[in-house]
C-alpha cells in the first residue's frame, strides 16, 4: 500500500512538473504546502504518533477493563489534539503571508510571489486539522495490527492534487487549484477512515480533558520529541528558507529531488518504521528485550538491503529518472541538470534518513524522548553550519548534501546511544551480509556502467522511448544485484521477518 501510495505522487509529482515546471507558482505552492506539511511530520505521524503509540500499547496491556481505559485515552487525546489544532489553523490563516516571510524571507524580494504564497497557504493550512486527525487515527489503527489502511490512506491526496492539477486551466490563477486540491484531501482523507475505527471499537468521542493521565503522559513525551523525531523535517526547512535566497526554481529543484528520495524512503525506511514502533512498544509493555533488539535489528538490516541499491540507482541514474518523470510541458532540460545534482546529494543520505526512522523508535517505545532531543538539537547545528559553508560554493546542490551529512551524524548518534545503554546493537551476522551487499554493488554499478553506454540520449528522445530505457535500467540494476547477493549465498527469508 505505501508503494502505490509512492507511485501515485511520482504520478502526482509528473503531473505538476509538466503543468508548472520549475516556475515563481510552483516555488510558492511548494512553500505553502510544505508549511502544514512539516506540521504534519510532526504533530501527526512524528511526534505525536511516537509519543501516542508506546502510552496507547501500555493501556492495550492492562489486564483488566483495558478496553474502556483505552477508548477513555483515545477520547481525551482527540479532544486535546483538536483544539490544540483548531487554535493553530485560526492564528496561521489569519497570518498567513506573515508566517510565509519566516518559512520563506527571500520571498520579500517578489512581493508578487509573498502574496502568491500567502494565499495559498490560507488555504492549504486547514488540511493539517484533517490531517493530523488521520494520523491520529493511524495511529489506533497500527497498535491493532491494521497497517494496510493507514498505509493506503495517502493515495487520497494525490489523487485529489492529480485531479486539482488537471482542473487549474479553469482557474484564473491556475496554482490556486492546487490548494483547494490540498484542502479537499484533507478532508476526504479523515472521512476515509473513520469507519475503519468504528469497526475495532475505537471510533473517538472527543473529550477535551487535560487532567488525564495518558493525555498529561503524552503530552510530556512528545514535546521534547517534536525535536527527535522532526530534525530531518526541519533540516529540509531550512533548505527551503535559504532557497528562497537563491535563483527562481531553486525551491522547485529541491522539491522534484527530494520527492525521489522519498519514494524508496517511503516504500522501505517509513513503512519498516511503521511496523517497528507498536511492535517495539508491545514487546517492551511485556518485558520481551530480546524479541525487541531483534525487531529493529531486522528493520535495520531490511533498510540496508533495499536501501543501499536504491541510493546507487539514485546517483548513477538521477538525470535519466528526472527525464523520464519530470521533464515535459513547462520543465525545461535545465532544470533537469538542477535537479539532478541536488538529487545526487541527497541520495548519499538516504541510509542514515533510513536508519533514523528505524532506530528513533528504539527510544520511543521506551518511552524516552530526552535523548533524541539532545541528538537532534546537535544534528540541527550541524545541518545550519553546513549549510552556511555549502551554500556558497554549490548553491542549491549544498543545501541538500548539508541536509544528508546531518542526517548521517544524527543516526550515528542515535545508534551509539542505543549501544551504550544495552539497548541494541548489530547481530553478529551482519558482517557477512555488508560483505555481499557491497559486491552486490560492485556489480550493479558496473552492469548499470555497460548499458547506460548504449542508451540514446535523454534531451533527444520522447516519453515512450525514454520509459523504455529506464525500465531497462532498472531491470538491470535490480536483477545484477540481487542475482549478486544470491549467488554469493544470501538468502532473502533470512531477512523477511523479524523472528
Amino acid at each position: 500500500m505505501t508503494l502505490l501510495s509512492r507511485v501515485l505522487g511520482l504520478v502526482r509529482d509528473v503531473v505538476l512538473a509538466g503543468l508548472f515546471g520549475a516556475s515563481g507558482g510552483a516555488d510558492a505552492f511548494f512553500v505553502a504546502f510544505k508549511i502544514p506539511n512539516f506540521l504534519r511530520r510532526l504533530f501527526g505521524e512524528g511526534a505525536f504518533a511516537q509519543a501516542f503509540v508506546p502510552v496507547l500499547a501500555e493501556y492495550m496491556a492492562k489486564p483488566e477493563g483495558a478496553q474502556a481505559a483505552t477508548r477513555a485515552l483515545v477520547a481525551a487525546t482527540a479532544g486535546a489534539l483538536m483544539a490544540v489544532l483548531a487554535a493553530l489553523t485560526v492564528a496561521v490563516v489569519l497570518f498567513s503571508e506573515y508566517v510565509v516571510w519566516v518559512f520563506a524571507p527571500g520571498f520579500a524580494d517578489d512581493p508578487d510571489k509573498m502574496s502568491l504564497a500567502g494565499e495559498l497557504l490560507g488555504l492549504t493550512f486547514p488540511y493539517l486539522f484533517f490531517i493530523a486527525g488521520v494520523a491520529f487515527a493511524g495511529a489506533i489503527l497500527n497498535a491493532h495490527d491494521r497497517f494496510a489502511v493507514p498505509a493506503f490512506t495517502p493515495v487520497l491526496l494525490n489523487l485529489c492534487l492529480i485531479g486539482a492539477a488537471l482542473l487549474s486551466a479553469n482557474f484564473d490563477v491556475p496554482v490556486m487549484a492546487l490548494g483547494w486540491g490540498v484542502l479537499a484531501a484533507g478532508l476526504v482523507q479523515w472521512l476515509f477512515q473513520i469507519p475503519f475505527l468504528i469497526q475495532i471499537g475505537m471510533a473517538p468521542r472527543p473529550r477535551v480533558t487535560p487532567s488525564h493521565p495518558g493525555v498529561r503522559q503524552i503530552g510530556r513525551l512528545m514535546l521534547p520529541a517534536l525535536f527527535g523525531v522532526g530534525v530531518s523535517q526541519i533540516n529540509l526547512l531550512l533548505d527551503t528558507i535559504l532557497a528562497s535566497f537563491l535563483v527562481t526554481g531553486s525551491v522547485s529543484w529541491l522539491y522534484y529531488s527530494d520527492r525521489l528520495v522519498e519514494l524508496p524512503l517511503g516504500v522501505i525506511g517509513i513503512a519498516i518504521a511503521t511496523v517497528i514502533l507498536p511492535k517495539l512498544s508491545h514487546a517492551l509493555s511485556a518485558g520481551q528485550d530480546s524479541q525487541a533488539q531483534s525487531t529493529q535489528d531486522w528493520g535495520l538490516a531490511l533498510c540496508f538491503i533495499l536501501g543501499a541499491p536504491a541510493t546507487l540507482a539514485l546517483i548513477m541514474l538521477a538525470e535519466p529518472l528526472l527525464f523520464t518523470l519530470f521533464q515535459y510541458g513547462a520543465m525545461q532540460v535545465s532544470d533537469v541538470e538542477q535537479a539532478s545534482l541536488s538529487l545526487k546529494a541527497y541520495a548519499c543520505g538516504l541510509l542514515p534518513f533510513m536508519a533514523i526512522k528505524v532506530l528513533a523508535p528504539g527510544y520511543f517505545a521506551r518511552q524516552d524522548t530526552r535523548t533524541p532531543v539532545r541528538i537532534a538539537i546537535i544534528a540541527m547545528v550541524a545541518n545550519m553550519a553546513l549549510n552556511l559553508a555549502l551554500i556558497g560554493p554549490l548553491a542549491h546542490v549544498g543545501l541538500a548534501l548539508a541536509t544528508s551529512l546531518s542526517s548521517a551524524l544524527n543516526a550515528g548518534l542515535l545508534y551509539w546511544g542505543l549501544r551504550k545503554r544495552g539497548a541494541y546493537q548489530l547481530s553478529d551476522r551482519w558482517l557477512s551480509l555488508s560483505l555481499r551487499v557491497v559486491l552486490g554493488l560492485v556489480v550493479m554499478a558496473l552492469a548499470l556502467t555497460l548499458c547506460m553506454q548504449q542508451l540514446q540520449p535523454y534531451a533527444e528522445i520522447g516519453i515512450w522511448l525514454r520509459a523504455g530505457q529506464t525500465g531497462l535500467l532498472v531491470a538491470v540494476g535490480v536483477l545484477s544485484y540481487f542475482a549478486t547477493l544470491i549467488l554469493a549465498g544470501w538468502r532473502w527469508r533470512q531477512w523477511l521477518m523479524a523472528d
